[in-house]
């Protein structure tokens, strides 16, 4: 275990809260960044965070602020958890002021669209070399709300600097929490993002009344796209078949904690996109991420229908069950040649 340090968590949502709560037990000094007064009134008097994490008991060494300038003094490490299209204009409040070198941990789960940059690359863009240390991801199946609870969980951290992970996964590893190392940061980012695609599809699917047998193939074949996808993009394909993969994929599209799959839900259900959102109360990732995923497609000349079909749901106003009989009545193929390709594409790379 590293030594018990000053942390920071920018972004008071559930997921943010949550994580606090995992670096709180484990000894550190957690502070918070929210835009809030009356948030941090609340997380600081009461502690807790009602409406994100209802129920909830915080550990009294976290404590909330709403200076960002504040919450990073004397701070070596920061915790992203701020929704994706955020992040550019965090990261440049951050270099007006910040003058000495910081690791971002970042926990968010999205692509940019247009510039197809994934967060990474988006913090990279940003912050100049003499602020960035090091950056980190932070994914895998972990719901907030179970995490606040102390269910086990596990997830996985990736960075090209490989002491930076490891330095991650000690900040967060204990008895509840366990976290793995992966060295593939295109991967786990891939993966961590267009699960959100598939669960709301998957939502969608609840909504229309379908049962288990259309989920399954949800999931299944909505895999095979993003791990086609992501081995294009430069991820190993192994990558898909563990926590940020296929472990990510399964409980986001099939809980009722998946702000995904409840919008999904509701869009199967016949609510219109604008009222599904507003109803919310938090960012759905796979909106957005849809859109760039459809751009990703056509980049890279990658088939993925689910996405495609999607992308005509939230952006055409096709109707989501006549996208589900497109779906069905595509042309006839052969399972293995995804398979095929995703391997064909992993030597083209050697």
């Amino acid at each position: 275990m590293n030594k018990k340090e000053k942390l920071a968590v920018l972004g008071a949502g559930s997921w943010g809260t949550a994580l606090a709560i995992v670096l709180a037990d484990n000894g550190h000094d957690v502070h918070l960044w929210l835009r809030s007064e009356e948030q941090q009134k609340e997380i600081n008097e009461r502690h807790t965070n009602e409406k994100y994490l209802p129920g909830i008991q915080l550990p009294e060494q976290i404590q909330a602020h709403t200076s960002l300038e504040e919450v990073l003094e004397n701070v070596e490490t920061a915790i992203v958890a701020v929704p994706t299209k955020a992040i550019r204009e965090l990261m440049r409040n951050i270099v007006l002021f910040q003058q000495q070198p910081l690791t971002f941990i970042h926990v968010s789960k999205g692509i940019e669209p247009d510039t197809l940059l994934r967060i990474s690359e988006m913090i990279e863009q940003e912050v100049p070399e003499n602020v960035l240390k090091d950056v980190v991801v932070l994914s895998g199946p972990s719901h907030a709300e179970e995490v606040s609870l102390h269910h086990p969980t596990t997830v996985v951290v990736s960075s090209k600097n490989l002491k930076a992970a490891e330095y991650a996964q000690d900040l967060f590893m204990n008895q509840h929490f366990r976290v793995y190392t992966n060295p593939d940061i295109v991967g786990v980012e891939i993966g961590g993002a267009l699960k959100n695609i598939i669960a709301l599809a998957a939502g969608i699917s609840d909504g229309l009344g379908f049962g288990d047998n259309a989920k399954a193939a949800l999931i299944t074949r909505g895999l095979a796209e993003i791990s086609r996808l992501g081995t294009k993009m430069g991820a190993n394909p192994l990558t898909f078949s563990g926590l940020a993969g296929i472990g990510d994929l399964i409980v986001t599209c099939t809980s009722v904690h998946s702000r995904n799959w409840r919008a999904g839900n509701l869009l199967g259900k016949g609510h219109d996109l604008d009222e599904v959102l507003e109803n919310m109360g938090m960012v759905v990732e796979g909106v957005r991420t849809t859109k760039a995923a459809y751009q990703l497609a056509e980049k890279y000349n990658s088939s993925m229908p689910i996405t495609e079909m999607l992308h005509y749901v939230l952006f055409s106003d096709v109707n989501a069950k006549e996208a589900v009989t497109q779906l069905m009545a595509r042309l006839k193929t052969n399972e293995m040649e995804d398979l095929i390709d995703i391997l064909s594409e992993q030597l083209d790379q050697q």
